[in-house]
């Protein structure tokens, strides 16, 4: 894969369904050293969400000296709002690919469930598709719109994976994040709060209800071991076997793209280091954690409703740090400044 600057790389897939907009190159020399080996970072990027897209991007880039290439998968309308973005003068330095995501690909193993509330978002399926959205990468990094990086991405990619695992994800029940109570959250932590263990199918899997689920948010992904175990194919089986028989929790404890994982993964995936995914920071609009404990953190994750960009958040003052407001001015904060961090 070639990188020129000041060149545009037009480029097909030849898979239906997620097509390559643009490369571009831009990431100033003496930033990077040539010799180092590409970090691919996937990261979606939905029109109601642009915002917190361009801070978790602005957060990494801004904290490591190694050879990052963002993989910005988004939707046809999003894309020029998304260029424009990009071409802030802070994020001159980013190199990065857009990639359409053809909803598509999701016909017959998603469907509208009336009980939950809320529409499907396609591009949260974008991580089942790593090895089509980044073809030339043995190994890459997934993580979700809703994140700050403080750390050195190059450490959560040197994450050790063992042999025959294809990703590494952080666990709930040994994460950081568990050890404050989560009201509400019931069977957050453990597979039954994500799988309906009333279907046949589901108990044949001979899975323990009370094995501890993880957090599909973040995670570091060995792509040739991915595309060795047909990874992508068995979490479309799932998808399709839901929507027959319906075997997601009906009181689903997190987003629907964690269940087919969960089954795929169970008992054959790495651990990445609990601080490089410290959630729950979007549970509530208060405060869970220490000053001290968050300015530790490597990764911060607002999973839940109250997301940073929103009317109410915890820890806004961390989060709007790395954020660049919207040149043309489509993006805006919303939110009413209800806090202050202790954090500087």
């Amino acid at each position: 894969m070639s990188f020129r600057k000041g060149t545009l790389l037009l480029q097909d897939s030849g898979i239906v369904g997620l097509q390559p907009i643009d490369f571009v190159p831009n990431a100033p020399r003496h930033a990077v050293d040539g010799k180092q080996e590409e970090i691919p970072v996937v990261i979606a990027a939905s029109e109601d969400r642009l915002g917190g897209t361009i801070a978790a991007i602005n957060s990494i880039q801004h904290n490591t000296r190694s050879n990052v290439i963002f993989y910005i998968v988004t939707l046809n309308g999003t894309a020029d709002h998304l260029r424009s973005w990009l071409g802030s003068n802070t994020l001159k330095s980013i190199r990065y690919k857009i990639v359409n995501f053809d909803t598509k690909l999701l016909e017959g193993k998603v469907k509208e469930d009336p009980d939950q509330g809320q529409s499907i978002k396609p591009l949260t399926f974008a991580r089942f598709y790593l090895p089509i959205l980044v073809p030339s990468a043995k190994k890459a990094i997934y993580m979700d719109d809703d994140v700050i990086v403080q750390g050195d991405i190059l450490a959560l990619y040197n994450t050790p994976l063992k042999p025959g695992h294809a990703a590494a994800f952080s666990e709930d029940c040994d994460s950081a994040s568990t050890k404050v109570v989560i009201r509400g959250a019931g069977n957050q932590y453990n597979y039954i709060g994500y799988l309906d263990y009333k279907k046949e199918r589901i108990r044949k899997l001979s899975m323990k209800a009370s094995t501890c689920s993880f957090n599909p948010g973040v995670f570091v992904a060995n792509l040739t071991e991915w595309k060795r175990q047909n990874i992508t194919n068995q979490l479309e089986k799932w998808m399709k076997l839901n929507v027959k028989e319906g075997l997601y929790s009906r009181t689903l404890a997190g987003s629907i793209t964690t269940p087919p994982l969960l089954i795929v993964f169970y008992q054959q995936h790495s651990t990445i280091d609990p601080m490089w995914n410290v959630r729950h920071l979007g549970s509530s609009a208060g405060k869970r954690y220490s000053p001290q404990f968050v300015k530790a953190a490597k990764l911060l994750h607002w999973n839940g409703h109250f997301k940073p960009w929103g009317r109410t958040a915890s820890y806004t003052d961390i989060w709007e740090k790395w954020y660049i407001p919207d040149p043309t001015g489509k993006f805006s904060l919303i939110r009413r400044h209800m806090e202050i961090s202790n954090i500087k």
